[in-house]
């Protein structure tokens, strides 16, 4: 008998230890970014489209990524499909900074293709994802100051882009797919 008490004091310790380590991993600050290192990520992005994800924290239950996006001017084929993606578990919030373009959302993706396992999109950016044609999709413009929910599962892209349209993407994680405690390159100390 007094080898099982031992046995569950152990247990119970060590439960009580990866508990309070666990807590202890929370935050317990706010996590600023400021403009300089969105500018700063933003800046790292040179091909006419791009998805840097700035920062993934930890909030115990799920995790909270910030990214920064740019589109460049889009050449549209009046009845050519609009490319879109799916991601099937993390849902985006867009603030569009500055530019302006057209967002296609909802209807369905033609032939999706799934983004291979080992691909930024899925190991950084926003977890596993598809992409191809929308099909029934609603076109709405969009401008700098403009808010846009997109949950997951929803088909999303952008088409009648003028110049450019840079976004930041806030992305609630609550399945922890992306790495928690990444941080840009260009930011890390």
């Amino acid at each position: 008998m007094k080898s099982s008490v031992v046995k569950v004091a152990a247990v119970m310790a060590f439960i009580c230890n990866a508990v309070g380590a666990f807590a202890q991993a929370l935050p317990t600050e706010a996590i600023p970014i400021d403009a300089g290192e969105v500018q700063r990520v933003l800046s790292t992005i040179t091909a006419p489209q791009g998805d840097q994800q700035i920062r993934v924290v930890d909030m115990g239950r799920y995790n909270l990524a910030v990214g920064v996006l740019h589109r460049g001017k889009t050449t549209d084929t009046p009845g050519a499909p609009i490319n879109g993606l799916v991601h099937s578990k993390v849902t985006e919030t867009y603030y569009i900074i500055s530019g302006a373009g057209t967002l296609v959302t909802g209807g369905s993706l033609a032939n999706p293709r799934a983004f291979p396992a080992d691909n930024e999109v899925v190991t950084t950016l926003a977890g596993p994802s598809t992409t191809g044609p929308i099909e029934h999709g609603t076109e709405r413009p969009v401008k700098a100051g403009d808010v846009i929910i997109i949950p997951a599962g929803v088909p999303h892209g952008w088409t009648h882009v003028p110049d450019h349209v840079d976004y930041l993407s806030v992305r609630p994680d609550l399945d922890k797919v992306l790495p928690a405690g990444y941080s840009h390159p260009m930011l890390r100390k």
